[in-house]
């Protein structure tokens, strides 16, 4: 009999689980309820008393009166349209309101029919008070022990067999307890918090909901997370140091634990908190700092009022830079680029976003190399500074295709600077690569070239700066993006060689960076960022493993590709630096070279792209940059050294 009762009732709960109760019905059963509060307390007084007092007809009139106040109060307050599964305290409080509000209500009218009926004796006056307050602390308890026992049966029979994973939450401030509030709402995991983690000794030993509070070598230790089966952690302080966050972050994933983040409090929806906005932390998370404080006055006093060209603007760097500008109030921002696509979805970004700054705004189809249609934008908008981010920058492409490299990266900045130049633009800021640092493949190359074109052109009333940084996080066809496409593959994940290392910053640091750079640029500087530390590429695939708690994914090493480096460097080793007044930026000391003799060279260089010989293009590439010496590449011969036999195997079948 007992089996065939379970039965009935999961199968109940099976089949409305996702169905909320009419709200009707719960009111139908809360004045149940009261009948039933009713009887017992009319129960008690016959047996009590023996029934000597009671009347039926006075006792039929205060039910019927009795029940209308009670669904008076019912329907005033409400208590009866909450979620029964989810109810909380605030459902609770509501049925204290209900019937503390009728019993006061009652007691009032007994008192009022008492003045006016000065026949009934004082001890009948008592038993009145005292039947209503039986009857409404009776409905109290039914009531609420009517919502417990149906919590406690969902809970029985459908979170029970919800999947189970225990976790772990940094913080027992207020987020780290609304977090444990949306967990246990949850409806699609089964969550059990067995520790609260926090720094503030005064908490430490504490509970919070019963959960205790420990500090973090207790917790994040490999016992405690072996015994109590702990697989999640969830970081629940947002506005948690980075450098802190990243140590919890790593010291947790080197225990196995998946780790999540409460996000800030202007990020919730509606300012309300569910558990599906619980963040995964990424690995920009791992690999980001403290944000740079940055004097905003000097590019505010370089951008506004201005007109401003950007190049390359639907590219990862550019499309930042056009967002920061937005920020400055310039006089107008001319976005250009090449690419359709990305410029309409750029457009539609900022149109919607600036929606009161579309007179400020002006999207340009464009490509550097073509003179011409460069010039008709230079002589339609005059501007007076320009960004020129538009460049190719995938190194095994550029090796491949070094016609396309120079044509774009070195005469498109030349068509640039020299309709600068001529149309009286008073600052040229040019994106340049740690790659254009003792370069190993041609798009290094062709950056450098154009750092020494720049550099050469500057006049008393157009100043030339670049700036060079390295990698960013998450742009175009970056290492990241690469590996979160492999993951979600299924991997594997590949490193070209499991030492090599490269430099990071977010886009909007290096953006911010350039502005200010470009703002505090004379003319011919080159600005070089304080990139941090480096950061191994396998170190970061094992990272990313972590973070998406599949580690079956291997990692696989591919070897170095066509002029690829090991380890990026930021200045040539002939080079010096000085410092300037931001700790991020500084100022690099670089050879000067002779204007004639750059006019010379490139045009040199003109002549031999229109041949569209590979290999005479690279070669003069390296008498204009002798520090370009290739590697792992088919133009090592002209180094007199031998190129890889993948490379030549492969030189061949393009012939």
């Amino acid at each position: 009999m007992n089996n065939l009762y379970k039965k009935f009732v999961f199968n109940i709960v099976r089949r409305y689980r996702h169905s909320t109760v009419s709200q009707w019905v719960i009111f139908s059963f809360d004045v149940l309820l009261f009948i039933i509060a009713f009887v017992v307390t009319v129960l008690f007084r016959y047996v009590a008393y023996r029934g000597d007092d009671i009347l039926l007809n006075d006792l039929i009139i205060k039910f019927v009166l009795a029940l209308v106040l009670t669904v008076f109060c019912f329907l005033m307050v409400g208590s009866f349209r909450g979620i029964i599964r989810h109810a909380g305290m605030s459902d609770i409080g509501k049925v204290m309101v209900v019937c503390i509000g009728a019993m006061l209500i009652s007691i009032v009218l007994n008192f009022v029919n008492n003045q006016f009926h000065p026949q009934i004796v004082h001890s009948q006056w008592l038993l009145a008070y005292r039947e209503t307050f039986m009857v409404y602390t009776l409905l109290a308890a039914l009531m609420v022990v009517e919502r417990l026992m149906l919590q406690r049966i969902y809970n029985d029979y459908f979170r029970r067999r919800r999947p189970e994973q225990n976790v772990v939450i940094y913080g027992a401030g207020a987020a780290g307890i609304i977090a444990y509030n949306a967990l246990h709402q949850d409806q699609t995991r089964d969550y059990h918090v067995v520790a609260f983690i926090d720094d503030d000794m005064s908490k430490v030993n504490q509970e919070l909901n019963g959960v205790p509070v420990m500090r973090v070598r207790n917790v994040l230790q490999p016992d405690f997370i072996k015994n109590k089966e702990v697989s999640l952690l969830i970081i629940a302080i947002p506005t948690i140091r980075m450098k802190h966050k990243q140590a919890i972050s790593n010291r947790a994933l080197d225990l196995g634990l998946t780790v999540k983040a409460v996000p800030h409090i202007s990020t919730w929806m509606n300012g309300s908190f569910t558990s599906n906005q619980i963040e995964d932390i990424k690995i920009e998370d791992l690999l980001g700092r403290e944000p740079i404080k940055m004097d905003n006055v000097n590019i505010v006093r370089e951008v506004v009022d201005k007109v401003v060209l950007v190049t390359g603007a639907a590219g990862s760097i550019g499309s930042e830079i056009c967002r920061q500008l937005m920020r400055y109030q310039p006089k107008k921002v001319i976005m250009l680029d090449q690419a359709e696509s990305p410029m309409y979805d750029l457009q539609f970004e900022l149109r919607n976003t600036y929606k009161n700054q579309l007179e400020r705004m002006e999207f340009v189809i464009a490509n550097v190399k073509d003179h011409a249609r460069m010039e008709e934008v230079f002589e339609a908008f005059h501007p007076q500074l320009v960004y020129h981010a538009a460049a190719y920058k995938h190194v095994p492409f550029m090796e491949e295709n070094p016609y396309e490299a120079v044509y774009i990266n070195v005469f498109g900045t030349r068509n640039v600077a020299d309709l600068a130049i001529k149309y009286g633009t008073q600052k040229f800021v040019m994106i340049s690569t740690d790659k254009a640092v003792n370069p190993t493949n041609v798009m290094g190359a062709t950056k450098r070239m154009a750092e020494i074109y720049i550099q050469s052109r500057s006049t008393d009333t157009t100043h030339f700066v670049t700036t060079r940084f390295g990698n960013v996080l998450g742009s175009n066809g970056s290492v990241i993006p690469l590996f979160k496409k492999q993951l979600a593959a299924g991997g594997p994940l590949t490193v070209t060689h499991k030492d090599i290392i490269r430099f990071f910053m977010t886009i909007p640091e290096a953006c911010n960076l350039v502005l200010e750079a470009g703002a505090m640029g004379e003319g011919g500087d080159i600005f070089v960022f304080d990139m941090g530390k480096p950061v191994k590429i396998y170190d970061m695939a094992k990272k990313m493993i972590q973070l998406s708690g599949r580690n079956n994914i291997e990692i696989k090493e591919i070897g170095l590709r066509p002029g690829e480096k090991l380890y990026e460097e930021l200045l040539a080793t002939k080079e010096n630096t000085i410092p300037t007044y931001h700790p991020k930026i500084m100022r690099a000391q670089v050879r000067k070279y002779p204007l004639e003799a750059i006019d010379r060279e490139y045009n040199e260089l003109w002549q031999i792209l229109e041949g569209m010989d590979d290999m005479k293009i690279v070669g003069k590439m390296k008498d204009i940059v002798p520090e370009f010496l290739s590697n792992n590449s088919i133009y090592c011969k002209l180094d007199n050294c031998t190129p890889p036999l993948s490379t030549l195997s492969k030189a061949d079948e393009t012939k």
